[in-house]
């Protein structure tokens, strides 16, 4: 009996240390990338820099219309990451009406924006959600190749 409960006993504790270490893993993986972002690029800037740039620059072009929209499109994100992708693709999108000159955010920029910051690999789960809420994508479908 008391081998079986030592046995036991190791095995819990072996258990217990390889999802520690997968746990801690992933964790530092995810504090890896968020720490790739703030260094500084050839321009001196960090690729956060240039995105709280982008939104305060863009602020005065959002309308009513364009921040629900907005909020619309980062619906299929999980709630913990929603405000974290919802700066980047607001970022995106200023970035996108502020090269074209543009006096206000139009739905338009909000297409394209969100496709610009949406990673490749996710462009399938972009388009299904886009085709789900039946959101006509069809002017930048360039961009999606």
């Amino acid at each position: 009996m008391d081998d079986v409960s030592n046995s036991f006993f190791m095995w819990f504790i072996i258990f217990w240390v390889c999802l520690l270490v997968v746990f801690m893993g992933i964790g530092g993986f995810f504090m890896f990338r968020k720490f790739l972002k703030v260094l500084p690029k050839e321009d001196g800037k960090s690729k956060l820099d240039w995105q709280n740039y982008y939104v305060e620059s863009s602020r005065h072009l959002w309308t009513e219309e364009s921040k629900s929209f907005l909020d619309r499109l980062v619906s299929p994100v999980p709630s913990p990451f929603r405000d974290i992708a919802k700066h980047s693709i607001a970022a995106k999108i200023g970035e996108v009406a502020l090269d074209e000159g543009a006096s206000e955010v139009t739905r338009d920029h909000c297409i394209k924006g969100y496709i610009l910051a949406t990673p490749r690999r996710d462009y399938k789960s972009l388009i299904s959600f886009l085709e789900k809420q039946k959101i006509d994508y069809s002017a930048h479908q360039n961009l999606l190749n």
